[in-house]
């Protein structure tokens, strides 16, 4: 069995999916880098998730994720591989609408993560680097054809994955932690303001 290393990334350069070789720092690396490392956040949630509506449609997800990163890094479509479509972002707003439904209103900002909820925790971090993908793809996208379809896809994911991390604190139980530009203060379950720790 041939090993994982090839040493012919010593030098700092990687190879496309055309043969073609680029720098490990570009903007394209950078691109479908932040989508695998989207990826791989949402494979640490499903370690920590059973919940039956979220885990297919998680999977689902980080199928197209890869998907995403074979357009970037530029894989033959000539044959009819699968590319991602506006279908899929439409798939993802009916998957959000279904989240929040099941969600109390939401009128101030909510911290990322808070006690008792693990995988909703984690979701806001597969947000955060999601939002992160999002801005190297457009960046990438000033210089090189990146399809739009890619671009909304994640744009959309971002929502999606905030929609999830409500609804898992909403599954889990637990109180999520509201935060109020106006009383720059965080909030707890009966509005007021939290003092601060002594």
């Amino acid at each position: 069995m041939s090993p994982i290393y090839t040493r012919g990334g010593d030098d700092g350069s990687t190879a496309l999916a055309d043969g073609s070789r680029t720098a490990k720092d570009s903007a394209r690396l950078e691109a479908y880098g932040a989508v695998d490392e989207t990826n791989s956040w949402i494979g640490a949630v499903l370690g920590f998730t059973r919940d039956p509506y979220l885990t297919p449609r998680l999977l689902h997800v980080q199928d197209l994720l890869f998907v995403i990163g074979a357009e970037l890094a530029g894989a033959d479509r000539s044959g009819g591989a699968r590319a991602v479509g506006a279908e899929d972002s439409v798939r993802l707003e009916r998957w959000i609408d279904a989240l929040m439904a099941q969600c109390l209103p939401l009128k101030l900002f909510v911290l990322p993560g808070g006690p008792g909820s693990p995988a909703a925790a984690l979701l806001h971090v597969a947000r955060t680097v999601c939002r992160r993908a999002e801005r190297r793809v457009v960046l990438l996208a000033r210089t090189e054809a990146v399809p739009q379809t890619v671009r909304i896809y994640l744009n959309r994911l971002g929502d999606f994955l905030f929609a999830a991390a409500r609804y898992q604190h909403h599954k889990d139980g637990a109180q999520e932690t509201i935060w109020s530009l106006s009383k720059s203060a965080v909030l707890g379950p009966d509005g007021r303001p939290l003092p601060p720790p002594e």
